[in-house]
């Protein structure tokens, strides 16, 4: 049961490094990635301290970096909008904002 929670949990990186470099078109496509691979490195750090016996100290401090990895994602993706209208990497012309 042990290997097999962490093959899922690689798969499931894998397939977000494969959207992460797929749609890379799209700036809410790319965060969206972000935190899916973000999500399965939580998922993994879980699953290796349950399975050894370790503390959970630092899946709550990984937590709340991806938190504010997730909220300045965000707040990039809004000004963006702001001020080209619309989240895609190729419309980035010599207008500034």
């Amino acid at each position: 049961m042990f290997m097999f929670s962490i093959f899922t949990s690689l798969l499931i990186y894998f397939v977000g490094v494969f959207v992460f470099s797929s749609k890379r078109k799209h700036l809410l496509m790319v965060l969206m990635s972000l935190e899916y691979m973000v999500l399965s490195l939580f998922i993994m750090i879980i699953i290796y301290l349950s399975g050894y016996g370790g503390d959970y100290y630092f899946p709550m401090i990984f937590l709340v970096f991806s938190v504010c990895e997730g909220a300045l994602g965000l707040s990039i993706l809004v000004s963006m909008i702001r001020c080209y209208g619309n989240d895609f990497f190729g419309s980035f012309g010599l207008v500034l904002c």
